[in-house]
């Protein structure tokens, strides 16, 4: 049936739009383009509508499968096998699908590759704390891109970066690096820190 077709494809286009802004982080590192990452963060607002939509659209194409069919009465054969594509089977598949995009924003920092911070302290009197605010983070997945980035400067010592604060606190030797280098690697991102502040 194509009603049956519309509604799965309406399900899993609104289900991969509601995950978008946290996808494209994780692809930007794959492709090695960081600066796109920030590309459909636009859409974070919407989010919650999209999931509404997509539960709904899902539910509703399950209610169809679902509902007793009204019986014909013929005395006609019905030999001829329903395409997969209408079967409960292909929208079963779409359902887990769905779900996995849905919840994707809550496993997408084990796609992120580990950070390890390899700074070589001197001496203690270099290390400098300070905290930038960034713009255009809507997830964890935004969060954990960031982090990497910082993480790739030398000197870099610690770094916590919060979705949810809008922040990254940054602990590195300022002999080894900058607050300029590192504002550029969070730019680089394509998100953007808009003001810093020494902590200590």
């Amino acid at each position: 049936m194509k009603t049956d077709k519309k509604l799965i494809s309406a399900g899993l286009l609104t289900a991969i739009a509601s995950s978008l802004c946290c996808i494209t982080p994780v692809l930007a590192i794959v492709a090695g383009s960081s600066g796109l990452a920030s590309t459909f963060s636009w859409l974070e607002p919407f989010r919650p509508y999209f999931i509404g939509m997509t539960v709904f659209i899902l539910g509703f194409a399950w209610y169809q499968k679902l509902k007793p069919q009204k019986q014909i009465d013929c005395k006609c054969e019905t030999t001829e096998k329903p395409n997969f594509m209408q079967t409960k089977s292909f929208l079963g598949i779409i359902t887990v699908m769905t779900v996995l995009l849905l919840s994707f924003p809550i496993y997408a920092h084990i796609f992120f590759p580990k950070t390890e911070n390899k700074a070589i302290i001197t001496q203690t009197s270099e290390i400098q704390k300070v905290e930038f605010t960034i713009t255009g983070m809507t997830c964890s997945g935004c969060e954990h891109h960031v982090k990497t980035e910082i993480s790739k400067l030398k000197g870099i010592v610690e770094v916590v970066v919060s979705y949810e604060k809008g922040n990254a606190i940054v602990k590195f030797d300022n002999k080894q690096t900058s607050i300029q280098e590192i504002e550029k690697a969070i730019n680089s991102t394509g998100y953007k820190s808009i003001k810093n502040k020494i902590i200590s």
